[in-house]
């Protein structure tokens, strides 16, 4: 019984000192972040595929049970829309994999005007892909969550292939405006979606916003508590991604969402302790 548990990168300047040590290089960061946490976005391959040696040293400073997932170019996903984009792809595959194991999840997160129309085009580049990864889609087209019949046939276009469906759970986030500029900076870019709580597969994977208030925070993640731990009770083995706006104690609060989930499921394991570290100094 697994719980994996992360956030959106494994390095934040607000970080040193706290959570990881200061100073260290960048290519050691991810060792660090990996003592807090099993599990992180893979959001900069979004931007440009990373070289393989650089995948290695991920793969090299993390446990093989260690969870990526792993986003899929903009090339492919936004300026192609999942056409023609077949030499773009295979480089990402070949990039990512040294990661072997690790690589929980290839992400398809699609942009908001790809609709209902398109779940054809979707499905035929499913189908395509290696059947050696996993796969998880995060859609943002309002009809998908709205239109019964849509959700149908996105689910069932999921489903033909094992793939999962990637909620981002941005209600708690807008539920009042923003108090800080990081909130305001949020309020402006983060998709406005219906809530989903539905999982597809056994492996169930949760992008969650909060607030900057870790209060606020919690209180908006509660439901999910239950929600997971019924999911590990059903055997599942879902990862969930914790974020705020300014992130300054997102892995901090990503052990806290384990350990609330761990008070409900009991035999889940605890998440190992982290190793200490020392505060920032002036000299």
């Amino acid at each position: 019984m697994r719980l994996h548990v992360g956030c959106a990168m494994w390095s934040l300047k607000s970080w040193q000192g706290r959570f990881l040590p200061h100073p260290r290089p960048s290519h050691e960061r991810l060792r660090s972040y990996a003592g807090w946490c099993d599990a992180v976005e893979g959001n900069t391959t979004f931007y440009a595929t990373p070289a393989r040696d650089t995948v290695a040293g991920w793969a090299e400073q993390t446990d093989p049970a260690f969870r990526f997932v792993v986003k899929l170019p903009r090339v492919v996903t936004h300026e192609r829309r999942l056409t023609g984009a077949e030499e773009e792809l295979r480089a990402f595959l070949h990039a990512i994999e040294p990661l072997g194991p690790r690589a929980h999840a290839l992400w398809i997160q699609l942009p908001g005007s790809f609709g209902p129309d398109d779940i054809p085009v979707l499905a035929g580049f499913l189908r395509r892909l290696p059947a050696s990864h996993r796969y998880a889609v995060e859609v943002r087209h309002r009809a998908f969550f709205a239109e019964p019949r849509t959700t149908g046939h996105l689910e069932e276009a999921l489903a033909a292939v094992d793939a999962e469906w990637i909620p981002f759970d941005t209600t708690a986030f807008f539920r009042s405006p923003p108090t800080s500029d990081a909130e305001r900076d949020a309020w402006s870019k983060k998709p406005r979606m219906p809530l989903r709580t539905v999982a597809l597969t056994d492996r169930p994977i949760v992008r969650y916003l909060g607030r900057d208030a870790t209060d606020r925070t919690v209180e908006g993640w509660r439901p999910w508590v239950g929600i997971v731990a019924d999911w590990l009770r059903e055997g599942r083995s879902p990862t969930v991604f914790i974020h705020t706006p300014d992130n300054a104690d997102a892995p901090a609060l990503a052990r806290r969402f384990h350990d609330e989930v761990r008070a409900r499921v009991p035999e889940l394991a605890a998440l190992p302790r982290p190793t200490p570290v020392e505060p920032l100094t002036l000299f």
